[in-house]
């Protein structure tokens, strides 16, 4: 293997020339041979005996080259990275320039990591929400337990929307039932939208012990048979019921919660309101904070990169459907999706968590963050102790590299977060940002300004 060009390209990548000798190349040539003689027939000769000479002689003498190409330039890029010293971070484009007796030569595209220019990190501001509760929030949170404990009613009147009429009925085209088309004492919620469109209205109005022809047309996009189509369901309505709200007082609260009060209820209610607001506003303060920390850094991010970052997300949203029992096929025919679809919808977050690893790398290199040995032990057991796990299992499971850069990453992140101010959020970085990606008029900018 020999490295004959070195050329750096454009967003963080390098274009190697990598030369492939005769005698490596030969040997891969005659393995790919060894591999395939078998299934491959040639007069005269037992399959798998034929030599390859006569093999080469009937269909070129290249009819090996792909295979033994495929198997030998990995190694051979491999090489090449640790020779030239680049940090490989995405997926390489391969290019083969030449082939033939006396080797092979062939470009690779290398993503490189970036040179990140950080900008501010330390004092930056986002805005931050005051965590209030008013009344009529604590109302709202009262409600699902009013609807809960809401009882029906059978009531002598005309159903009108908002009652649940208990019906029988059958649907018939030109005369005949339709399959699918019939129920006996079904609760039709009214104005609920359950039933076919013009079904319900017709219902509002009717008394228990009343019978009624519908006319109804189906969407078009109704799915069978029966798109389009003009239908007569007959319906007899057996009673109408209405909600009855509980009276909302202390015997409520004791009904629906441990409190023996209603107002020690409503009060429970408030400070857990408050109190996911205030975690809610957090964790949108440090959102803001960090958007303006990747706001301030300039980068060239390499699509390799990205391409990896989305194959782990990939991965990770296939395991959590699968833990579900929904297989990524299953979930893409219910969002009428394909693969590709997925994958734009999810790129980009993949950039997102990209940008935010480098912007909180440079500042871990920054300000010199290391991690012990002892935070690394420790991190092992609060996982273990998480997982239910023995700490000897979260070894064999997190590379202990990985488990290091991630508590460097976290440390770096703590220490943005513990300089930053709530505040109006600065601006001047994101319109230099913006000048420059408008500039460049790249794919990735328009990215940036997607997210």
């Amino acid at each position: 293997m020999k490295v004959t060009s070195v050329e750096k390209k454009e967003k963080s990548t390098v274009e190697l020339t990598i030369e492939v000798g005769a005698e490596e190349f030969e040997a891969a040539v005659q393995q790919a041979y060894l591999k395939n003689r078998g299934r491959i027939s040639v007069p005269g000769f037992r399959k798998g005996k034929a030599p390859r000479k006569i093999i080469e002689g009937m269909y070129g003498a290249g009819v090996f080259y792909e295979d033994a190409i495929n198997a030998v330039y990995p190694g051979a890029y491999e090489e090449a990275v640790k020779e030239q010293n680049l940090d490989d971070v995405g997926y390489p484009k391969m290019e083969v320039v030449e082939v033939g007796k006396d080797g092979f030569t062939f470009k690779a595209l290398v993503s490189v990591r970036p040179e990140v220019k950080l900008g501010t990190y330390k004092g930056l501001t986002a805005p931050k929400e005051e965590a209030k509760v008013t009344e009529k929030d604590i109302d709202n949170e009262l409600k699902p337990y009013i609807e809960r404990a809401t009882r029906l009613v059978s009531v002598k009147r005309k159903a009108k929307k908002g009652d649940t009429a208990v019906i029988d009925f059958e649907g018939f085209d030109n005369g005949t039932p339709f399959e699918g088309g019939k129920g006996e004492n079904y609760e039709l919620k009214l104005g609920s939208g359950t039933f076919v469109p013009g079904f319900e209205e017709q219902v509002i109005g009717m008394k228990a012990g009343e019978e009624k022809d519908l006319d109804i047309t189906f969407p078009e996009d109704y799915h069978a048979d029966l798109a389009g189509k003009a239908v007569v369901f007959h319906v007899k309505v057996n009673e109408v019921k209405e909600p009855q709200a509980p009276e909302v007082d202390d015997e409520f609260a004791k009904d629906v919660s441990e409190f023996e009060t209603l107002e020690a209820f409503r009060k429970d209610l408030g400070e857990k309101l408050a109190d996911r607001r205030s975690k809610q506003a957090q964790a949108d303060f440090e959102n803001g904070v960090m958007e303006q920390l990747v706001a301030n850094m300039e980068c060239e991010i390499p699509d390799g990169m990205v391409e990896v970052q989305l194959d782990k997300l990939m991965d990770d949203y296939a395991m959590r459907l699968q833990s579900q029992g929904i297989s990524m096929d299953d979930y893409m025919k219910m969002m009428n999706m394909n693969g590709e679809m997925v994958r734009a919808s999810a790129r980009p977050s993949a950039l997102r968590q990209v940008q935010m690893e480098l912007a909180l790398t440079a500042v871990a290199d920054a300000e010199n963050l290391e991690v012990t040995q002892e935070e690394i032990d420790a991190e092992i057991k609060r996982l273990a102790e998480q997982y239910g796990l023995a700490e000897e299992q979260v070894k064999a499971a997190v590379p202990a590299e990985d488990l290091k850069r991630d508590l460097r990453l976290k440390k770096a992140n703590d220490l943005v977060l513990a300089e930053a101010k709530p505040g109006k959020a600065k601006k001047a970085a994101a319109k230099k940002t913006k000048k420059k990606e408008e500039a460049a008029e790249e794919p990735q900018a328009e990215e940036t300004k997607a997210e």
